[in-house]
């Protein structure tokens, strides 16, 4: 029903801000930590000097976007999931990551091309969307965080391209096998309100 992420211009830029990239597609699954196999994607490397003190790694954990977390849409009415009240759509593709270590942790600097267009509601202007960046470790969550990150659209008629980029830190010890999984992340659904006892 929507469009894949175009690749291009800014896969260009995608490549041209990371130092020492390595890449990874989407894979399936039911959300930010659910099951589901990784499916590859094309690999897109660019070189450049590392930070002062710092040693490039050639082992970096994979990044991964789930099926789940890979969408997210604003409606024209609260509470609506119908396509036709659809404002925006943003969408996450690829993905790439690039490693340095230090003498206690690891640094990953996390990039995430993305695309935002507009639904049959949509019209120009600026949303802000929460993406979660974690990186687990087995059954151990070693990093979790949400970042609001603004997109904006100039035209109904014209996708908008973005990139997300997170810098984050991890035990140096972090296994080979852990992976940092990027997704929208909207938190825990809202109880709804308790009404009021008369008395």
């Amino acid at each position: 029903m929507f469009q894949h992420v175009m690749r291009g211009a800014a896969a260009l830029s995608l490549a041209a801000l990371l130092a020492s990239c390595n890449t990874s597609g989407s894979g399936g699954g039911s959300g930010l930590f659910g099951s589901g196999s990784a499916q590859p994607a094309a690999s897109q490397t660019a070189a450049a000097a590392a930070p002062a003190g710092a040693v490039v790694q050639s082992v970096c954990p994979q990044v991964s976007l789930r099926d789940g977390t890979a969408y997210y849409r604003t409606y024209a009415k609260s509470g609506s999931k119908d396509p036709q009240d659809v404002v925006y759509q943003a969408s996450l593709a690829e993905t790439t990551r690039a490693c340095t270590r230090s003498d206690t942790a690891l640094n990953i600097k996390v990039q995430v091309q993305g695309r935002l267009v507009a639904g049959p509601q949509g019209h120009a202007g600026t949303i802000s969307a929460p993406i979660r960046v974690a990186v687990v470790e087995g059954e151990k969550v070693l990093y979790s965080e949400l970042t609001p990150f603004s997109m904006t659209l100039a035209s109904v008629d014209q996708p908008a391209q973005f990139l997300f980029s997170k810098d984050i830190s991890v035990p140096g010890d972090v296994s080979p096998n852990a992976m940092v999984y990027v997704g929208f992340d909207e938190g825990p659904a809202k109880a709804p309100a308790k009404k009021a006892r008369k008395k």
